[in-house]
């Protein structure tokens, strides 16, 4: 890889490096306090009003996302991989959810058949990213790893009520 090159990806990593070590703080602020009680909310909805699997598979793909970004940021493509591992049959259960009924968007619910199309849009980015960290190409899952965090924003935007 070129010096040019090189200095990306190292700049890259140190600003994900310094996401990753302000995490612990940003959890103990009243913004991560909320977050805890967005998620509680989550598991309440899904007791309450039947299981949504949307809502499922976003919870467990936070975790598993905070996971690849500490793994991509030190380069552990063994971990990436493993923390995608995690997701296999999500996006089905979404997708049988969206089927009958019981996938709700909470924002352009009449754009569900595009929203789909993201979601399987992401999850055959995850796949490149497993396959990424499978041959430990940091620059790819680097990459990846950024634009899979793009998708999560573009989607949040269109289809989630702050």
């Amino acid at each position: 890889m070129s010096t040019p090159g090189k200095k990306i990806v190292f700049t890259a990593i140190g600003i994900l490096s310094l996401i990753i070590f302000s995490l612990p703080s940003f959890a103990e602020s009243d913004h991560g306090t909320r977050r805890q009680e967005e998620i509680k909310g989550h598991d309440h909805e899904k007791h309450n009003h039947g299981a949504n699997p949307l809502i499922e598979e976003m919870v467990q793909l936070d975790a598993v996302f905070r996971d690849v970004v500490s793994a991509v940021a030190v380069g552990d493509g063994k971990r990436v991989h493993a923390a995608l591992d995690t997701m296999h049959g999500a996006m089905e259960k979404t997708h049988e959810g969206v089927h009958h009924g019981t996938v709700k968007l909470k924002k352009n619910a009449d754009r569900l058949n595009e929203f789909v199309k993201m979601d399987k849009d992401f999850h055959e980015k995850l796949d490149r990213l497993a396959h990424a960290a499978h041959e430990n190409d940091q620059a790819a899952m680097l990459a990846l790893t950024k634009d899979l965090l793009d998708r999560c924003v573009k989607c949040h935007r269109d289809f989630r009520e702050p």
